[in-house]
This record gives C-alpha cells, sequence and structure tokens, in this order.
C-alpha cells in the first residue's frame, strides 16, 4: 500500500472514530471538528483531493481555501458581553462563515476569560485570535486635561446624550478610530468586517471578493445624522486639516454626502460603524494617519465624544473616491434601534427574517438619499 493511500485510509478511520465519540459523548466536552482535527494530523492538503463523499462530510465548500480572501472578523468586546458575542458570532457563522470559514479577531482591554474563550470557540472551526489592547490604545491619555474632560462631559450629562459620562465609551471610540487596525493581529490582514449586531438574511456570495475586485474601501448599511452636541469642534478639525493638506483630497471624492453647503458645514451625516467592511490599507496609509493625529491633537475624544463612526465617515467620504464606498443593500442587520432590511427578490433569496417594511433606508433622519445623490 503506498503511503498516500495509507494516510487516506488513516483519515477515514478517524473520522468514522470522530462521529462515534459525537453520539456516544454529546453529552460531554465538544468534540474537535473535522477540520481541526485535520490540521493537527497534517492532513489539510487532502481537501482538495477528497473524495466526493468525503467532502461532503466534511462540509467544505470547493472555494473554501483557495478563494479566501485576506479578510478578518474583527470584534471588540468584554467578558461581560459575552451573551452580545456568542448571538453575533453564531448569527454570522450560520448566515455565512459556516462555507467561508474567514478567522475572528476578537479583543478585548482585559485578558479575556477561559469561560469566553469557550463558550465562543464551539461555535465554529475557523481560527478564533483573542487579543488585549496595549494600555496606550485605550486608555485616557496623561497630557488630557482632566478638569476640562469632566466639564465637558458634565454638560452632555445635563443634555440627557447617550454614554456622556462614561470615559471607557470615549475609550472605545479613540480605539477604534486610530488604534484598532495597529494591533498586531491584524497585521496580516487586508480587509476586516465588524459583526457587533444582528444578522437576518443568508449570504451567497463573499463581501470580501467584492471589496477587492471592484476597488472598494469603505462599505455601508445604515447611515444617519450624529448627534451634534457629541461632536460640536469636529467639523472645524476637519477644515483645519484639509485646508493644510489639500493634497490627501480626493479629486472625485463624496463631499455631498457631508455637506450641503460644499464642505462649509457639516450635516451630520456618517455611516453607522458596527456595521462596516472596509479596507485596512485605507487606515494605515499617510491621509488617514495623519488625519487622526490632527484630530487626536485636539482632544475631542475626550473633551467632546467624537465617535468612530463620524470619523471613519468623514476620512472615508474625503479620502477616497465616491464609487470606493459601497451600499450592502442585500445584507439585513439591526443594531439597537436601527435596522436595514432588504426588499423584494433580495429579501426573499437571503431568506431573510426581518420585516421588509421595517427599515431605515427613507425613514425621516436616515442618509441614504445623500449617499444616492452622489450617483444621480
Amino acid at each position: 500500500m503506498s503511503p498516500r493511500r495509507l494516510i487516506f485510509v488513516v483519515f477515514v478511520l478517524v473520522i468514522s472514530i470522530h462521529y462515534l465519540f459525537t453520539v456516544v459523548f454529546k453529552d460531554h466536552a465538544p468534540i474537535p471538528g473535522l477540520a481541526q482535527l485535520g490540521n493537527q494530523l497534517g492532513l489539510s492538503n487532502l481537501r482538495g483531493n477528497a473524495t466526493p463523499v468525503l467532502a461532503s462530510k466534511l462540509s467544505v465548500p470547493d472555494n473554501l481555501a483557495s478563494d479566501r480572501e485576506n479578510a478578518t472578523f474583527v470584534f471588540l468586546c468584554r467578558n461581560s458581553d459575552i451573551n452580545g458575542a456568542v448571538s453575533s458570532i453564531q448569527q454570522m457563522e450560520d448566515r455565512f462563515n459556516k462555507d467561508y470559514g474567514y478567522p475572528w479577531v476578537l479583543l478585548n482591554e482585559e485578558p479575556f476569560t477561559e469561560e469566553f474563550k469557550r463558550r465562543v470557540s464551539v461555535l465554529t472551526d475557523a481560527p478564533i485570535h483573542f487579543g488585549q489592547i496595549p494600555a496606550e490604545h485605550w486608555f485616557q491619555p496623561e497630557w488630557i486635561d482632566e478638569n476640562k474632560a469632566r466639564e465637558g462631559r458634565l454638560r452632555m450629562m445635563a443634555k440627557g446624550i447617550i454614554y456622556a459620562g462614561s470615559v471607557s465609551y470615549r475609550n472605545m471610540c479613540r480605539f477604534n478610530s486610530g488604534f484598532f487596525f495597529r494591533h498586531e493581529l491584524l497585521q496580516a490582514y487586508r480587509y476586516y468586517w465588524r459583526p457587533d449586531v444582528k444578522f437576518f438574511c443568508d449570504l451567497d456570495y463573499d463581501p470580501f471578493h467584492l471589496m477587492r475586485t471592484n476597488n472598494k474601501t469603505y462599505g455601508f448599511t445604515i447611515s444617519l445624522p450624529e448627534w451634534q452636541p457629541t461632536i460640536p469642534t469636529l467639523w472645524n478639525a476637519v477644515k483645519e486639516f484639509t485646508t493644510e493638506h489639500p493634497e490627501y483630497i480626493s479629486p472625485d471624492n463624496a463631499m455631498g454626502f457631508l455637506s450641503d453647503d460644499g464642505g462649509e458645514s457639516y450635516n451630520l451625516c456618517h455611516f453607522w460603524s458596527n456595521f462596516e467592511i472596509a479596507d485596512l490599507d485605507f487606515w494605515r496609509g499617510e491621509a488617514y494617519q495623519k488625519f487622526f493625529d490632527h484630530l487626536e491633537s485636539k482632544g475631542g475624544f475626550y473633551y467632546e465624544r467624537w465617535g468612530d463612526a463620524p470619523v471613519h465617515s468623514i476620512a472615508a467620504a474625503l479620502f477616497a473616491r465616491k464609487d470606493q464606498l459601497h451600499f450592502f443593500r442585500d445584507i439585513g442587520y439591526k443594531h439597537e434601534f436601527f435596522q436595514h432590511c432588504p426588499s423584494g427578490k433580495e429579501w426573499e433569496k437571503g431568506r431573510c427574517s426581518c420585516d421588509p417594511n421595517d427599515n431605515f433606508d427613507y425613514a425621516v433622519n436616515s442618509c441614504l438619499p445623500k449617499y444616492n445623490a452622489l450617483f444621480s
């Protein structure tokens, strides 16, 4: 018997034992997935040469290894967020990633507990990487005037603004604006998807592939106005930067999405960043790096409550071409009180569980019409 045939026979035997153990010990600790067994035994290279029957047992799509993009999911969560994290990961796996196996990167300002790791690891056979955020990327910098920052928080609290008094929320906004893409676990990747939402529909294509092949920079599903009291001086800071660095502004930009008067004022429209599929190289680029450094120097993440959503949106709209922005109209999702639900054939094709009549796209406060007007 040839060595390759012997390896194949051993692999089939391992599969048989695996299923026997799965049945006998179904109420005990999880049995490793088949993909994990293959990797542990060094047999992953047999996937492409397996017989149709074996491929069916493995539930591995033909394009899993060959067509997968250089991309990952990025999920910022705490140990106390375990139930929400489990829900989001499970929905993403069931609706999309079970057929693609994209890796996950989970980030936390503290070490993840073993219980957290155990509960999320059983949801997928895809790699999951758990990372801790460096303190200098998360906590309020020492140069921030805490008295001034506290006064700003108290003013917002008096107005009833959500997260007005939260320093940790501001840490998160600053981290997502200027540091998440610098984390060591993300250095190997080109594209990312933030999945901290509810997903309603099946996806029968790869959004990462769409981004790369169509040279897209930033993808979104919901756009709406920011709360002005949280960013009273942000646009002034933006105009300072664009005046000093006009070379970074794309000639075919999306200023019309951000401003109704040619850039004199900000109309508050932004893409909701709890769902975003984007190019990490854009954030790593010189234009965005200098843009963030300029905003950072103003202290607005702490003196006010600058969010990563308007920061990302303004940068993408100004530094990328407008045709590099993409509205994922066929991806149904919900976060907090707002949802995007596909309609018509897209709703049927996606087997969407959402109500197509409950859709923020053309609600009074939706900014989608301004995005559509860019191309009319």
